[in-house]
């Protein structure tokens, strides 16, 4: 049984995660993480229910207001299944549940985690984002989740496979679908700039051309 924070968003283990702290119920729950030491789950909210989720803890409290609202850091630890979810934890304003906490199988073949790497340099190439975030080898597929251009169901999707391996080649499949498409974007946008434009077309030859 643990508190419950339901947002409409997915946490990873090993993620660090600003929030913002306004609501009474949850200005109760971070007070009693920090006078108890408690953590948290972050169920993503996602078609109408929740499901999977992310226990967090909080690691600092870094700005109080007057009003009780606050600016809080928390870390992803480990991911959760809901087996029965109450709208108050016994006692509290907040919500609550009864958990599941997953085993995972974290390993994974280098050259799995070098060709990620291989495709995420391709896409960041074909955004033209300048000062891209680096990964060195080695490192899990939820520290670069976040920086492919998931959408949020793809993002819940990876974070309910349960083993490392299923996740890099998630993660490579979808780079294999974007690329060719931000390709094809660039090539539109330039074909767009183009028109209005004098342009110098190389002569046909027609000497074996027949109707």
């Amino acid at each position: 049984m643990i508190p419950l924070f339901p947002l409409q968003t997915v946490v990873y283990p090993g993620e660090r995660l600003p929030l913002h702290i306004f609501e009474k119920r949850y200005q109760q729950l971070i007070q009693d993480c920090e006078e108890e030491g408690i953590s948290f789950g972050i169920p993503t909210y996602i078609d109408d229910k929740l499901e999977y989720g992310t226990e967090v803890r909080l690691q600092k409290v870094a700005q109080k207001y007057p009003e009780g609202e606050s600016d809080v850091i928390c870390i992803g630890t480990r991911i959760f299944k809901i087996k029965n979810f109450y709208q108050q934890f016994p006692g509290k304003l907040y919500a609550g549940g009864e958990v599941e906490f997953l085993k995972d199988n974290d390993s994974s073949p280098e050259e799995l985690q070098e060709e990620l790497l291989k495709n995420i340099a391709i896409l960041y190439v074909e955004l033209t984002i300048e000062n891209p975030p680096v990964f060195d080898i080695p490192f899990v597929s939820y520290q670069v989740a976040h920086k492919v251009g998931l959408a949020l169901h793809q993002e819940y999707h990876l974070l309910k496979l349960r083993t490392e391996f299923e996740r890099l080649n998630y993660l490579i499949g979808h780079l294999k679908i974007t690329i060719p498409v931000v390709r094809e974007m660039n090539r539109a946008k330039e074909v767009i700039k183009m028109n209005g434009h004098f342009k110098n077309f190389d002569p046909l030859d027609f000497e074996d051309f027949e109707l």
